[in-house]
């Protein structure tokens, strides 16, 4: 290991804006909203809001402690606090699932620069048919040198603020990124709850029926809750790593949590109001809701172009503040473990994140064996997503809290967290849900996960 500077937050405010930056991101605009379509709507809210406090906080909280007890990336971190062995490779598995899951966000993101054109540009300023959106997609998603061209410009995006370092980059970045995105999103949702007919989106989303509730809506909470945070990756012990020693690690987390809870909800409300105001329209499209069935919504309502335009500039902004984490975990490693500069990590890192991400980029029409893999039936993206976005998170998570509950400790984490000044519950609380629920509860997503491939 070779010792360099660290850098750290200028302020509190910074870290939990750039924090909740990491969690926020695609998964809270497009997949939670989706996830409560096919889920059966308010009844799935409130299981995955249960699901974030038992699960995702404490997971949160124990990577927080990590970073900032050792002040290193997850490879680092992890040997320090073992002595070494075979824990740093769960960091190693962090580091290289940043990267994993990078090249092909930064593929996703393209598409989000390109709708928002499409719509600045006119292109769905009069929609004839469904047909036609589909086939906009399609056009835009299989067009090689347009794939590859928006996947750059994103990449290249990300790799300029985290060249800006941990204050003058990412937490600048933040400070101006959250706001605009939490403005973008009242908007939205202004405009969506005023519309004829809204009462019936509301009342999906906010009145549960227990009836739809089964083990597969439990599962789905679960998982939503805890890939919706960014655990698992070492995301937030590289960021609990810029903390100072004043820093109260609690309410810090409960500040992260919350804000990533809130943008959700608000996607939710951005929604399904709007959806509902047409009959015909379902909420249970899956990804083809944000990109095929909202621009079809958009188009019908007044000012629509405006709020189309709004919305895909919504999930570019949150696909950002997720990318920037996802690069400065494997840069923060090379930094850290190797004696880089900051720009020769980010140079090779973001390029390799780039040259990864272009069979993703050409998946999709483009090249006809990336299209559907043979043997697996399924696209380059959707394969690097199961691997990275779906195991390697989780077993990260699984792995961060057995190590925390049994290896390092729950009393260290404690100690870390500060909890002493806390009611002695909530310490209790802590020990029970590290040491046991979590890793249950984890484990159980992985035994699904499995289960679903195969039975796929």
């Amino acid at each position: 290991m070779v010792s360099v500077p660290r850098g750290l937050w200028g302020s509190r405010v910074g870290f939990i804006l750039a924090a909740a930056g990491s969690a926020i991101g695609l998964g809270n605009v497009w997949r939670f909203p989706t996830t409560v379509g096919r889920s059966g709507g308010a009844a799935f809210v409130l299981l995955y809001l249960g699901c974030v406090l038992l699960i995702g906080l404490p997971i949160m909280l124990a990577e927080l402690a990590i970073g900032r007890a050792t002040r290193r990336n997850p490879v680092g971190a992890f040997a320090a606090l073992s002595g070494g062995g075979l824990w740093r490779w769960v960091g190693a598995l962090g580091v290289v699932t940043g990267i994993g899951i990078l090249s092909y966000y930064s593929v996703v993101a393209g598409w989000t620069i390109g709708y928002f054109l499409y719509d600045v540009g006119g292109t769905f300023g009069s929609v004839p048919s469904e047909e036609y959106v589909k086939q906009a997609f399609t056009a835009l998603i299989s067009n090689p040198t347009m794939a590859l061209a928006l996947h750059g410009v994103f990449m290249a995006a990300t790799m300029v603020v985290v060249l800006g370092g941990v204050k003058g980059g990412i937490e600048r970045a933040a400070k101006v990124l959250m706001p605009v995105l939490l403005a973008i999103l009242l908007l939205l949702v202004l405009r969506s709850v005023t519309l004829p007919g809204a009462s019936v989106g509301l009342e999906f989303y906010l009145k549960p029926d227990f009836s739809k509730v089964s083990f597969a809506t439990v599962m789905e909470a679960m998982g939503q809750a805890f890939f919706s945070l960014s655990l698992g990756m070492g995301a937030m012990i590289t960021y609990g790593s810029y903390l100072s020693e004043k820093s109260d690690l609690h309410t810090s987390a409960l500040w992260v949590v919350s804000a990533d809870t809130a943008i959700a909800l608000l996607a939710g409300l951005a929604i399904f109001p709007a959806l509902f105001t047409f009959p015909g329209l379902s909420p249970a499209e899956g990804p083809g809701l944000i990109f095929v069935v909202l621009p079809n919504v958009f188009d019908k309502i007044p000012g629509g172009l405006i709020f189309g335009a709004g919305f895909f500039l919504l999930l570019l902004i949150a696909a950002l503040t997720s990318s920037i984490s996802l690069l400065e975990v494997p840069v923060a490693y090379l930094i850290d473990e190797r004696g880089w500069t900051r720009r020769r990590a980010v140079v090779v890192l973001g390029t390799l994140a780039f040259i990864l991400g272009i069979p993703s980029a050409l998946g999709h029409g483009a090249v006809g064996w990336l299209t559907s893999l043979p043997g697996i039936g399924v696209s380059f993206l959707d394969a690097m997503d199961t691997i990275f976005a779906k195991y390697s998170l989780t077993v990260g998570g699984l792995l961060l809290a057995l190590f925390v509950g049994w290896r390092w400790g729950v009393e260290a984490a404690l100690a870390e967290i500060a909890f002493a000044r806390a009611p002695r519950v909530n310490g209790l609380m802590f020990r029970l849900l590290v040491r046991f629920l979590c890793p249950l509860a984890i484990a159980v997503i992985l035994l699904q996960l499995t289960l679903s491939s195969l039975a796929g």
